[in-house]
């Protein structure tokens, strides 16, 4: 890949350098890793620490000589602090639950998601560096995507053939799907960051790209209730943690599509290098229907290899969740001919082997009581 994304080099000795907001949180402190191990690229994780586990990144940073820094995206000269020209700039920084600022303020979603962007946008603005947006399937309207027409099986939801809702199919939701009703605050501010970074692509010439991520699941996910639940549900069954189905009837039906964070840089990196042929654009990225689950389904497949925890029922539904989301990512597929290529089994078996390496650092983090620490 060239060295300063689909650019001129100015300099062929210089490595290419990369900052990476929300850079010591799973998703992320991958991607530091991926850029710093597989291309020899210098890279900057930026991060406030506020989510439990993220402090477990900062030993394998300074093992793989990625430079961490400790500063908040919602404050400018944090970032203005850091020296010298970068080449890109990956927002990865956000507050990803979908559930915040439900019960109080959303001050700080917002904040964080949205004028986080901001202030990385005017960063790379200054700077002269490329811009990455992850953004999220959360800007698709929950109202519409409650109307998608569906089949109940034995195990899950599935995509009826006749459908009354724009951009939804067999593959699953397209860029096309409604995103002008609610879709939580998280949804929100993601949307609007999506809006101003193709401002700033089409009044200031930005190089950049907008990936519409679906639940990324894999390896160094500390996932609870609310945001990865799908490595939760793993984690807890090689614990022996009581779970619980909650909403649509309390069944487990509900369907995702899984995407490992490998499959995520590979395709990053197909973006990035050409990127002036994409600048601006938006990509559903996920695992689509072949990298699918439902809880019901992730339940068999935990206890063919970890055995069997107790699951009980909570049948009430939140609003803002959804019986299923699958990624259609045709779009990405035609650009860049990226295919994810890591399976569902092969997404839990990475994340049954991070476990047992680092048992004793999750039972700690997972199970500790306030009174603990």
């Amino acid at each position: 890949m060239a060295q300063r994304i689909d650019r001129e080099v100015e300099n062929p000795d210089r490595s290419m350098r990369v900052l990476i907001t929300g850079g010591a949180g799973f998703v992320g402190a991958y991607l530091a890793r991926g850029f710093r191990e597989q291309i020899g690229a210098e890279v900057v994780a930026f991060d406030n620490l506020r989510r439990r586990g993220s402090e477990l990144n900062l030993p394998p940073f300074r093992r793989s000589g990625i430079e961490f820094v400790h500063g908040d995206v919602r404050i400018a000269s944090d970032l203005e602090d850091l020296p010298g020209e970068f080449d890109l700039l990956v927002d990865a920084a956000a507050e990803p639950s979908v559930s915040s600022g439900l019960s109080g303020s959303p001050r700080y979603v917002l904040e964080t998601d949205l004028g986080g962007t901001l202030n990385s946008l005017e960063f790379a603005r200054r700077r002269g560096s490329s811009f990455l947006l992850l953004s999220t399937s959360r800007v698709y309207s929950i109202p519409a995507l409650k109307k998608i027409r569906l089949i109940e099986t034995d195990t899950r939801y599935t995509i009826a053939e006749e459908q009354t809702v724009a951009g939804v199919g067999k593959l699953g939701i397209t860029e096309e799907f409604p995103v002008d009703a609610p879709r939580s605050f998280y949804g929100a501010g993601k949307l609007a960051s999506e809006m101003l970074v193709q401002e700033y692509t089409a009044a200031n010439g930005l190089q950049s790209i907008i990936n519409r991520c679906g639940v990324i699941a894999g390896p160094g996910q500390f996932g609870k209730s609310d945001q990865g639940v799908f490595t939760m549900w793993v984690l807890y069954h090689y614990f022996r943690t009581p779970l619980r189905y909650t909403g649509f009837g309390g069944q487990g039906k509900q369907v995702r599509d899984l995407l490992h964070p490998a499959d995520l840089f590979a395709l990053i990196q197909k973006q990035l290098a050409v990127i002036s042929d994409h600048s601006g654009k938006v990509f559903n990225v996920g695992g689509g229907p072949a990298i699918s689950t439902s809880l019901r389904e992730l339940t068999e497949l935990c206890r063919e290899r970890l055995g069997v925890v107790p699951i009980s029922s909570i049948p009430g539904t939140s609003w803002v969740d959804v019986p299923l989301y699958i990624s259609d990512c045709a779009r990405a597929r035609s650009a860049f001919g990226w295919e994810p290529a890591r399976s569902m089994s092969q997404i839990v078996a990475d994340i049954i082997d991070w476990i047992r390496h680092n048992e004793n650092a999750l039972r700690e983090l997972l199970f500790s009581t306030p009174g603990d620490e």
